[in-house]
């Protein structure tokens, strides 16, 4: 058994909606396929990953030092022979070596994206949803078989005034979903707050929604949104300032008695740590939103998990950005709270399996090995192209 190649590619996630940071318009995303020598159904498992939006693609990153240190290692070293499988463990030690602890950035994106092919190619092998092999080893054989998300969308984009940004609240809402995001900090806080009062128009309830903030403000406009925003009783308040200032959300948490969330933008479960040490989270109220495509993978997420453990937190606070398939199956298999979605952007890599509805706002995953891409057919497309050629 042994990782015969690993290919990539990078692709277009490109569209001309922005948040209050950045602008999607020349946003890319890197594609993975690893190839291993293992026949199932008469062909190679090829397990495959890819990163989410708002990192571009790590390409360059791969080709310079990843990719070489699989192919250069004894393939012994790579395997689980408890589990007749690819050691994922192993795997990820390797592709570190020689890098120095700290600077958590672009490598842990393409580190992560490489470590979720390597895991859909160990459920394949197992001949496992992934997210069942996960309950298996880490939870008892227990697992959700539906997950609870969100629809997050409410970009900025020319000409989008607030008729066309309730008409796609409202789609969400026909599509199932009973929470939606939106985003804030692009324009003035009164401009924001008519936007709020728009969407809480169709959505009925401040429970229903969420607001992001990107990472955009200082502690005084912080403070000044959170006091505006107090009688709407919001689902969240998300990432109101740099996602490494925990000052800023500790003292931010002391005006603001709702529930936050942030966590996006931390990429290690040391930085993960910090933040609950420092930044005034509550592990009763707040929501944690790591995602394993952009923080070194579900082997680091791992880690995650543990340190939140260790600190009085339940998994079940963790809310993964990205909305993608990965980060449904550890939430589904490792007992998350739920999982970001993109029902209309970023396609086809957001969004989850074809012909699975959302319900009340919970989704179910597809019952075939792996993570599940080969049943969300547009983008097994782009998938089966790096991987077979086809």
């Amino acid at each position: 058994m042994r990782i015969v190649e690993i290919r990539e590619k990078t692709a277009s996630i490109a569209s001309p909606i922005a948040n209050a940071y950045i602008d999607f318009s020349k946003m890319t995303c890197s594609v993975v396929a690893v190839v291993t020598d293992v026949i199932r159904d008469g062909k190679p498992v090829i397990g495959y990953g890819f990163n989410s939006n708002g990192r571009y693609g790590q390409g360059a990153l791969m080709r310079d030092r990843f990719l070489a240190r699989i192919a250069e290692a004894d393939p012994e070293s790579l395997i689980d022979h408890a589990n007749d499988n690819l050691d994922p463990f192993a795997i990820w030690k390797t592709l570190m070596t020689n890098e120095k602890p700290g600077g958590h950035g672009e490598r842990s994106v393409a580190v992560g994206t490489i470590d979720m092919a390597v895991w859909d190619a160990v459920a394949k092998i197992a001949g496992k949803p992934l997210y069942r092999l996960l309950a298996e080893r880490y939870r008892g054989g227990v697992a959700d078989d539906k997950v609870w998300v969100y629809a997050a969308g409410g970009y900025y984009y020319p000409g989008k005034d607030h008729s066309k940004l309730q008409d796609e609240m409202r789609g969400y809402l026909d599509r199932g979903y009973s929470t939606v995001k939106m985003k804030i900090g692009a324009v003035s806080l009164g401009e924001d707050i008519s936007r709020i009062e728009a969407v809480l128009d169709v959505v009925g309830d401040g429970q229903r929604l969420c607001v992001d903030a990107n990472g955009r403000f200082d502690l005084k406009t912080a403070v000044a949104y959170a006091e505006a925003m107090k009688p709407y009783n919001l689902f969240w308040y998300e990432e109101a300032g740099d996602p490494l200032d925990y000052a800023l959300q500790a003292e931010l948490s002391k005006h603001y008695d709702r529930p936050m969330a942030t966590g996006e933008n931390l990429f290690s479960h040391q930085d993960a740590r910090n933040l609950l040490r420092h930044g005034g989270m509550n592990p009763e109220r707040d929501f944690l939103q790591f995602d394993c495509a952009l923080s070194y993978g579900l082997v680091e997420y791992l880690r995650t998990l543990e340190v939140l453990d260790e600190l009085g937190w339940s998994s079940r606070r963790v809310v993964p950005h990205g909305g993608h398939q990965m980060s449904l199956n550890i939430a589904a298999g490792l007992h998350l709270g739920g999982n970001e979605s993109y029902p209309d952007v970023f396609q086809p890599f957001g969004g989850f399996a074809d012909g699975i509805r959302v319900e009340d706002g919970y989704v179910g995953l597809p019952e075939i090995p792996g993570v599940g891409f080969e049943a969300k057919s547009a983008l097994y497309a782009v998938m089966r192209e790096l991987g077979e050629g086809a």
